[in-house]
């Protein structure tokens, strides 16, 4: 019987792709300074043998550290996606600024995100991801910003992706709806967890194309 990718759930048409060309092979997949689960859960549905890291605990049950970055980094990983904090260097905040260098709060952002870039130069696979910040400026360009609504969320919040050994992320599901609900959230003890989550939509793009495509190209090298 004929199998048509298309006409089944992605994650089994990758698998079967994989299966197919007998190119299954489990990546160590670092997921940095993330607590909700999300894109971790969703390379572990690829099989992969992935970790969480995040001073709080995570949200969902799954492979997780519950510590300093630093402590795992070190560790043979395939391919590591961190999300550094931005609360210090997102532009979003551009009217504290001037505050948060008085009292060293920005410079402390910035140095952590770059002792990752640094910590991390041994990982032939990296993502970088924050909102618009300064370290468009400080650290380099971004290799691309992304929006909720190419992944099936109608709504905004530009994400810049720093990329090293991936692909651009392309988008999945370009839908209608443009919405700022993340920006106009109220405050709230719930606010800074629920903006630094990754969106499902964009978590899944990032397991099936860096954590499934991925592995062919990664078998042919």
């Amino acid at each position: 019987m004929a199998v048509y990718f298309n006409e089944i759930d992605p994650y089994a048409a990758q698998w079967l792709r994989n299966l197919i060309t007998r190119e299954i092979q489990n990546m160590n997949v670092l997921i940095g300074c993330e607590e909700s689960g999300t894109v971790r859960d969703e390379f572990e549905k690829l099989g992969h043998k992935v970790l969480s890291c995040d001073l709080e605990p995570s949200r969902t049950d799954g492979p997780h550290y519950r510590g300093d970055i630093f402590d795992v980094i070190d560790y043979p990983w395939d391919l590591a996606i961190f999300h550094p904090p931005c609360t210090h260097t997102s532009v979003s905040g551009a009217r504290h600024f001037a505050e948060k260098w008085m009292d060293g709060r920005q410079a402390a952002g910035v140095a952590f995100f770059m002792r990752l870039v640094s910590r991390s130069s041994h990982i032939p696979r990296t993502v970088f991801e924050q909102p618009v910040s300064i370290m468009s400026t400080l650290y380099r360009k971004p290799d691309q910003v992304i929006q909720p609504w190419q992944f099936g969320h109608g709504e905004t919040k530009a994400t810049c992706l720093w990329l090293r050994g991936v692909p651009l992320l392309m988008p999945t599901e370009i839908v209608e709806g443009r919405s700022d609900r993340i920006h106009k959230m109220a405050p709230g003890p719930e606010r800074s967890r629920e903006r630094s989550k990754t969106y499902a939509g964009i978590a899944r793009a990032m397991a099936l194309q860096w954590g499934g495509d991925l592995l062919h190209s990664a078998s042919a090298a």
